[in-house]
């Protein structure tokens, strides 16, 4: 069930994040290292690697992960609700 959930959750963070790429703020103009590269924004390349790496290790039975990424997935769709309505 925590697997189901934390896949669900990643979905969220990729969606909240690609908005936020896509949406023209202006701190994105400030951070260079979001500007797209050779393999696309380098970071969804690392939102993918914290997706993966905790998938991992709830497969090798560390349940706590699973709350940890929750955590964060919360923390970053909080932080792209306030980008996208223009509360930051």
């Amino acid at each position: 069930m925590l697997f189901a959930l934390v896949f669900l959750l990643g979905i969220a963070n990729f969606a909240a994040h690609k908005a936020v790429l896509e949406s023209g703020h202006p701190i994105l103009e400030r951070m260079a290292w979001l500007r797209p590269g050779r393999f696309g924004p380098p970071s969804l390349i690392v939102e993918f690697a914290v997706l993966l790496a905790t998938l991992l290790l709830l497969a090798e039975g560390y349940g706590g992960i699973g709350w940890v990424y929750a955590i964060y997935s919360l923390c970053n769709i909080g932080s792209a609700w306030a980008l996208l309505t223009g509360r930051m």
